[in-house]
């Protein structure tokens, strides 16, 4: 199994350093990113989450709210969207076969209909929740206009899953690898997960929204930016589950920090040093790396 990291084109939010902790200024726009994994396995590509897609750069105003795009600003680049770091990989969008999302908000889920023949995985309250749109703010962060392959969702329940590492891990996704798993952390939306990923002796966690702000991990003096804390506080849907799970992973990074490794969807710093290069430049493409590898 070979992972890449993708970061699916980064939101600059309002607030500069406020919001990312190292943008210079408060006045100038911050950069966070948009982790995504892509697995290459035994059984074809897996992608977890997808970032925004080529339809979202190409129609931002048609399927985005407006809400969020004057919050946020996301730097639409068409070679940062998933199908285009893949094709730079030398595969096709339809070498991908199942994506697993941690959940449906509009900069996870934007690329799905870059690959219309994947199955996409998701736990049933997502699902349930996303589609009801009740809410003045679920209508902003949850878009039908990204939903095209519908179809090819499949559900899972959470509960009564094994354990792992003293979570709950949700291992019955049909076709998919047995390293891969689904764990619940439910807060930030009521179907939130963070997806598992064995590489060797070793595990990724993609803790999703989660966290924000890689200190937030800090097991002594967790620490996090106004602006996210109230990002974070804004979006939540069980506050109480959402303080708790981070808890949990803080405890996870301090006792099997050395067998897990956590980061979230949204921390440039944690992708840099996950993937080695920075958050502005793609995934280097296919003849790169064979020529470097040579």
């Amino acid at each position: 199994m070979r992972i890449h990291h993708l970061n699916c084109i980064s939101s600059c939010p309002l607030g500069g350093r406020l919001m990312d902790g190292r943008t210079r200024s408060i006045v100038a726009r911050g950069q966070l990113c948009n982790h995504c994994l892509l697995i290459e396995g035994d059984r074809g590509l897996t992608l977890v989450d997808d970032g925004f897609g080529f339809r979202d750069v190409a129609d931002p105003r048609g399927r985005l709210s407006r809400f969020f795009l004057t919050l946020l600003s996301p730097a639409f680049r068409e070679e940062l969207t998933a199908v285009r770091q893949i094709e730079r990989l030398g595969f096709k969008g339809s070498d991908v076969r199942d994506i697993v999302l941690t959940h449906l908000d509009f900069d996870h889920a934007g690329g799905l209909d870059d690959f219309p023949g994947a199955r996409v995985h998701m736990l049933a309250a997502e699902r349930d929740h996303a589609l009801k749109r009740a809410t003045w703010m679920d209508r902003q962060r949850y878009r039908p206009e990204q939903w095209s392959t519908r179809p090819y969702w499949q559900v899972h329940e959470a509960g009564h899953g094994d354990n792992w590492f003293g979570f709950e891990a949700v291992r019955d996704l049909d076709s998919m690898p047995a390293d891969v798993l689904m764990i619940p952390l439910i807060g930030h939306t009521w179907g939130h997960v963070g997806v598992a990923v064995k590489v060797g002796d070793r595990w990724l966690l993609q803790a999703g929204d989660a966290y924000f702000h890689h200190r937030e991990m800090d097991l002594d003096n967790p620490w996090c930016t106004p602006g996210l804390r109230l990002y974070q506080t804004m979006l939540e849907k069980d506050r109480r589950a959402r303080l708790r799970n981070q808890e949990r992973l803080r405890e996870l990074k301090a006792s099997y920090g050395g067998v897990v490794q956590v980061f979230s969807s949204h921390d440039p710093v944690e992708f840099e040093r996950l993937s080695g290069r920075s958050a502005r430049v793609p995934e280097p493409a296919f003849a790169a790396q064979r020529s470097s590898a040579a």
